[in-house]
């Protein structure tokens, strides 16, 4: 990702990037695959399943060094140039929103 990055010269026009999770991901240095800490904005814990659906605030995510809340690289850009991929989040979004959904009434009944 490196070599493509120098390849299309970013460092000179710092373009604004979209694209899939797992690139940002990739472009930001995280760890790939199933990790505890698998945002870049937030410190949200995947893992801590009792907290899913009812924490409703996270702490921001202070820097991205390598070592430290699974970050094993350099960051290729900056946080700040992230374009998050709107049809990933509004599919997310939907889709929790219908987990979170009482089966027994009429509105999960009409989905």
């Amino acid at each position: 990702m490196k070599i493509l990055m120098e390849a299309i010269n970013y460092d000179k026009f710092k373009w604004q990037i979209s694209g899939d999770l797992k690139v940002i991901a990739l472009l930001l240095g995280l760890q790939q695959g199933f990790t505890k800490y698998c945002c870049f904005i937030c410190d949200w814990d995947s893992r801590a399943r009792s907290l899913h659906y009812s924490r409703k605030d996270e702490p921001a995510t202070k820097s991205l060094e390598p070592g430290i809340m699974n970050v094993e690289n350099q960051p290729l850009v900056e946080p700040s140039k992230i374009l998050l991929p709107s049809m990933h989040l509004k599919l997310g979004l939907m889709k929790n929103v219908v987990k979170g959904m009482n089966q027994e009434e009429a509105a999960f009944t009409y989905l």
